[in-house]
């Protein structure tokens, strides 16, 4: 009798599983018929529930013990049937990653800006030269990225891995290395033509950045130094730099100089960028930790890692106050960035409440996005603001 509740006991968070799928499918199917594929996923899923409670209430009907190896073993082909609910829709626009490309156009938009303040034009010609080529080298960052990461192992089991969904590694190498070519080219001609040829080191810079980031021999983010480079790339390089362009190309002097506003802007802007990698993490800690790849999370854990992202989002805002008290930043800039503050706590509270829900946190780099496009769309439109409100005022 003991034994009959002991094995009634331990069975029954899968006869909840089964009872919450199958309410879960009847609802769906309830509420919305059009939504198939849904009810295809809630579906397979109570059916895969319903195997492996048949399969326990066997083993105990037997009088056998349901060790820990077997239940990982049902748990383990469980999350293998969930993976394979995945469309491949889904997995082709996990690949293209396409949120992530607003860290080309983030540092280019604060860059123009800056330089719209200080000299009142603006080179739409120059800017989308510039915008076509900055995402032409984030092409060839994810592209090369995956590559890289498919010879180390570490990507073998991502599904949305372009080599893995493609087949070819030589292939997505060809055409990574061909994007950083052209990118290359596209931002060197612009710089030419605005005339400043400090830019160009600056942009070579941020691609050196990119590339010992990943690639052999040097694979740093193997090391956990990721986060410093993404910060230097995007933020003091990248922003710099496209602040020397479009200044140069609307500016009457030959000699365009870099100011405190543009540096403190490229700073916050490295800021949210960094943010972006260092949440990408949170979800891939054991595939990392098993191929010897030191991120930050595998060495600090998602605990601490959670509370790394809450003390990084305090100090981005921080660090804004800090920059209109001295002046570096308008007070455009501060008001508006601080209409931010919303989504900035909606990091701090879904990445503390999901750091330990592998399926769950993936979605943390997405709220960054959200949060790196939105604060640097606000220090743009702040500097800009900040030029009308000056003109007007000389004007008067």
């Amino acid at each position: 009798m003991a034994a009959t509740c002991c094995n009634l006991t331990h069975a029954s968070p899968f006869l909840n599983h089964q009872l919450f799928y199958f309410q879960r499918y009847h609802l769906v199917s309830k509420r919305s018929k059009c939504n198939t594929s849904m009810e295809k996923v809630l579906h397979r899923r109570f059916q895969v529930q319903r195997r492996d409670h048949h399969y326990i209430h066997v083993r105990y009907a037997g009088g056998a013990e349901l060790s820990s190896s077997s239940s990982s073993s049902i748990e383990k082909n469980v999350g293998e049937e969930i993976q394979e609910d995945i469309s491949m829709e889904t997995l082709i626009w996990r690949a293209i990653k396409l949120p992530i490309y607003s860290v080309a156009l983030v540092p280019l938009t604060v860059g123009s800006a800056a330089a719209y303040l200080q000299t009142g034009i603006f080179s739409a010609k120059c800017y989308f030269v510039l915008l076509a080529s900055s995402i032409l080298v984030i092409t060839w960052l994810n592209l090369s990225n995956d590559v890289y990461d498919f010879d180390t192992g570490v990507d073998k089991n991502k599904k949305e891995s372009v080599v893995n969904l493609v087949g070819s590694r030589t292939g997505i190498f060809i055409v990574a290395y061909l994007c950083l070519a052209l990118g290359f080219v596209g931002l060197t001609w612009a710089a030419v033509e605005a005339g400043n040829i400090r830019s160009v080191l600056f942009l070579t810079c941020a691609i050196f950045c990119g590339y010992i980031y990943q690639c052999p021999p040097f694979r740093l983010s193997y090391q956990g130094l990721g986060e410093p480079l993404c910060f230097a790339a995007f933020g003091p390089f990248a922003t710099a730099a496209f602040y020397l362009v479009q200044g140069s190309a609307s500016s009457v002097t030959n000699h365009f100089p870099l100011s405190g506003t543009v540096l403190s802007a490229s700073v916050l802007v490295g800021f949210t960028t960094s943010l972006i990698l260092f949440c990408s993490h949170f979800h891939q800690v054991d595939g990392d930790e098993e191929v010897g790849k030191l991120s930050p999370l595998v060495r600090l854990g998602t605990e601490r890692g959670a509370e790394v992202v809450k003390a990084a989002v305090l100090s981005l805002y921080a660090l804004l106050v800090a920059f209109g008290l001295s002046k570096a930043l308008p007070l455009t800039c501060i008001f508006l960035c601080a209409l931010t503050l919303p989504i900035g706590n909606l990091v701090i509270k879904f990445v503390q409440d999901n750091h330990k829900d592998k399926d769950k946190i993936f979605m943390a780099k997405y709220f960054c996005v959200r949060l790196h496009a939105l604060f640097g769309a606000a220090l743009a439109f702040g500097l800009v603001l900040a030029r009308m409100v000056n003109s007007k005022l000389l004007l008067q």
